[in-house]
């Protein structure tokens, strides 16, 4: 079964207080799977950290609940209509790194401003 989606933490990860990682963005777009954007952001938390005008769909359950939660992961798994075998996921926090791996998803925690080639490593390994 091959990956269907690269799923991509918002906040800490490509957005940043400067805005968008634009060395991500370039490293992201070298791969053809599609990506998602995930964060436990509400709409008007969207707003103030700038995750608006993406370069991807952007997936969000409005901390209901948080991805620290398996939960979320198993919304989202729906929503795109895949398996967690489809996916591969990166975030900075370990937490919701945690819960994503509990539900068998292959999972990169990627430390906020980090450099990016252990993220290579592991989308080349996976894709």
């Amino acid at each position: 079964m091959s990956i269907q989606y690269i799923l991509v933490d918002a906040w800490n990860t490509l957005v940043t207080e400067d805005g968008i990682n634009n060395q991500m963005l370039s490293l992201l777009n070298q791969y053809e799977t599609r990506k998602v954007i995930v964060t436990n952001a509400t709409e008007e938390e969207k707003i103030k950290f700038g995750i608006t005008e993406m370069p991807y769909p952007v997936f969000s359950l409005a901390h209901q609940p948080n991805k620290t939660d398996p939960i979320y992961f198993t919304r989202l798994l729906s929503y795109l209509s895949v398996t967690y075998k489809e996916v591969i996921y990166f975030d900075h926090n370990p937490k919701a790194c945690e819960a994503a791996i509990s539900l068998g998803i292959k999972t990169h925690f990627h430390s906020k401003g980090a450099n990016l080639i252990h993220l290579v490593a592991f989308l080349d390994k996976y894709l």
